[in-house]
Formats: structure tokens, C-alpha cells, sequence
């Protein structure tokens, strides 16, 4: 009886060993693909959240104290330049205003007179100069009433587009008090942040003479209809982001973009030797991207990566992979950590034009 059972374990383990043999050789005649990462300049295109602001926005302010007497135009309303806005009760600016032209004519007739009697050597030349300094500061008393008439007509400084009020019909304002804001939306500009890497490589490609091209996703994650071109970077860094600000100017004649909005700027920046490789030879495991190395024993090595930016089926790589290693391209899923592998190695060029991809 133990004879027959020690000869039954003896099959059983032959039997494993012979399985396991031909495992180990059914793993091994599996053959890979492998390449190496595209090394070469290229563009590529990030994206910055963008604060989205009129080229002129300002605040109307009531320049008379007084009541609101009359209201022209309606909130959201576009108003032309020298169009009439508000009106702020002017009846006793006008008297001013008369009062100021009664005397200006008073003493005009005075320093007539004087002016007559001194051609005739009858009154003294300094009684002359002195109805003449009468009169001026008679005219300038009109001036000032007529500017201080004119205050209580707010007209649009610029063609905008009105906010809503600040006041009703009837309010009582006084000098300096908000009534409205308006906005010039024939452009917009859009600001930006740059980091300083990112920065270095714009300026380095880019010159006053030929500016950079932009594109906005507004935030219904359309593209807007216009392209707009950088025009202004700020003097200085923010220190506590390391970032830098960039002001694009975006055309805007249908009106489309208001001050206020948010969206996305799209800009192209240059890489030099960017390390790409093809998405699907990564992995990812607990928010953090691998890839397989092949060492010089054809033995696979999983290494976290780090990814800069993603194109369409392609990352490029901003740390943890140098452009001469062999990685893994297909069968990442088939392999563990430390797998003896055979593979057929294709270029870099060769395996990409399969892909959709978008490399300059």
C-alpha cells in the first residue's frame, strides 16, 4: 500500500514539474513589441484658466450732488459715445448759470465804458486794467457755471455696454456716487498665468515682431470664433507661484465675450528634445503613471514616470525616462515586474505614424 502510494506522489509531481516546464516555455515563446522613446523638438499646446476683461471699464460716477431726475437708457443697453445716460436735477446749476451771464455782461459794459473814458485820457490806465480783470473773472464765472451745468448730463465717454444701475429714478446722489458701469467690448483682453519654465521656452521662440497666436475655450467648452495674438507680459514674477502674467487681445465685433467671463487659453509652446512616448505603453496605478524599462538582459523593470503633457495617444515624459531605453510597448498587461521577455524592437519611427498623433 505505501508502495503505491509513494509511486502515485512520485507521477503527480512529475506531472506538475512537466506542466509547470510547460508553462515556463509557453511564456517564453511569447514575443513583444518594444520601441524607444521619439526624442525631437516639438509644439505643444497648454492650457491656462483666463480671466476675460474688457479694454475699457469703468465706473459712471454722479460729478453734481442733486436728484435723479431722468433716466435715458436701460440696463444692458449698448450706448453710443455722447449719448445722453442720466440726468441729475440741473434747475439750480442753471440759475447759477444765468446769474454767472448777467454779470458777465454787467461788467462788460462797465470795462466798455471805462475803456472809452480811458481812450480819452479822462480815467487812469490801472482803472482800465482793472475792469478789464473784472471782466475776465466774470467770463470765467460763466465757465465754471456752464461746466457745472454740463455735470448734471452724464453722456457715455465710449460705445459700451451699460451694467445694471446703481440707482432709481428719483434717488438722491451725491458728488461722486456710483450710477452704472460701462464696458468697450469691441476687444477683450484675456489674462493668464505663465509658469516660469513655460515662459523661458515662449521667449526664447517668440519676438515683439511675431507674437504668439492664441485660442480661448469659452467655458461652455467651445472654442471662440477669433484668434487672439499676445501682446503684453507683465514686469514682474509672482513669487509665491512662480508665475508670470500674459495679456492676449481677442477681436470680438458680435459682442459674444462680456467682461467677467472665465475661460481657457490654448497656447503652443515649444519643446526642445521632448522625450514622447505612446500612451498605451503606460500604465497607471494609484494616480501615479509607469511604464516598462527592458534592461540590456531583456528583463522588464516597471518605473514610475512623470508626464508633462498630453497629446492625442502620446504623453510627453518630464521626468523619469531618458531617450535611449527600450520600453515596453504592448503586452503591459501580460508581464509582471522582473519577467525575462523576448521582443521585437521597432523604431520610434515606425510605431507613431500608426498612431493619431500630432508632432511638429
Amino acid at each position: 500500500m505505501k508502495i503505491v502510494l509513494r509511486c502515485s506522489l512520485l507521477l503527480l509531481a512529475v506531472m506538475a514539474l512537466s506542466c509547470n516546464s510547460h508553462q515556463e516555455e509557453k511564456q517564453e515563446a511569447v514575443n513583444y513589441i518594444a520601441t524607444s522613446p521619439l526624442k525631437k523638438d516639438t509644439l505643444v499646446t497648454r492650457n491656462y484658466v483666463a480671466q476675460i476683461r474688457s479694454v475699457q471699464h469703468i465706473e459712471l460716477r454722479a460729478l453734481e450732488k442733486g436728484y435723479l431726475q431722468k433716466i435715458y437708457v436701460d440696463e444692458g443697453q449698448f450706448v453710443r459715445q455722447g449719448q445722453l445716460m442720466f440726468e441729475i436735477m440741473p434747475m439750480i446749476y442753471n440759475a447759477e448759470f444765468q446769474k454767472a451771464k448777467a454779470e458777465a455782461n454787467y461788467t462788460e459794459i462797465e470795462y466798455q465804458n471805462t475803456k472809452q473814458l480811458a481812450d480819452r485820457n479822462v480815467v487812469s490806465p490801472n482803472e482800465l486794467a482793472l475792469a478789464k480783470a473784472k471782466l475776465d473773472k466774470a467770463r470765467a464765472e460763466v465757465s465754471l457755471a456752464k461746466t457745472h451745468l454740463q455735470f448734471t448730463q452724464i453722456r457715455a465717454p465710449f460705445s459700451g455696454y451699460m451694467d445694471h444701475f446703481q440707482v432709481r429714478l428719483g434717488s438722491l446722489v451725491d458728488e461722486g456716487d456710483l450710477l452704472t458701469t460701462l464696458s468697450d467690448n469691441s476687444k477683450m483682453w484675456v489674462y493668464f498665468n505663465v509658469p516660469e519654465a513655460e515662459y523661458l521656452n515662449y521667449k526664447t521662440h517668440t519676438t515683439t515682431e511675431n507674437m504668439a497666436q492664441v485660442k480661448l475655450l469659452m467655458a461652455n467648452n467651445q472654442q471662440f470664433g477669433a484668434v487672439g495674438k499676445v501682446e503684453t507680459i507683465e514686469a514682474d514674477f509672482n513669487n509665491e507661484t512662480g508665475n508670470i502674467a500674459f495679456r492676449a487681445t481677442f477681436p470680438n465685433p458680435k459682442g459674444l465675450l462680456r467682461h467677467g467671463e472665465t475661460g481657457n487659453i490654448q497656447m503652443s509652446i515649444p519643446l526642445k528634445n521632448a522625450i514622447i512616448v505612446p500612451q498605451k505603453a503606460t500604465f497607471e496605478i494609484l494616480e501615479k503613471r509607469y511604464i516598462f524599462v527592458i534592461d540590456k538582459n531583456n528583463v522588464v523593470h516597471s518605473r514610475e514616470i512623470k508626464v508633462g503633457t498630453e497629446l492625442p495617444d502620446l504623453y510627453v515624459i518630464e521626468s523619469g525616462l531618458k531617450g535611449d531605453e527600450k520600453i515596453l510597448l504592448e503586452g503591459i498587461r501580460k508581464v509582471k515586474d522582473g519577467d525575462k521577455i523576448k521582443f521585437t524592437y521597432e523604431r520610434p519611427e515606425q510605431v507613431l505614424p500608426k498612431l493619431s498623433v500630432y508632432v511638429e
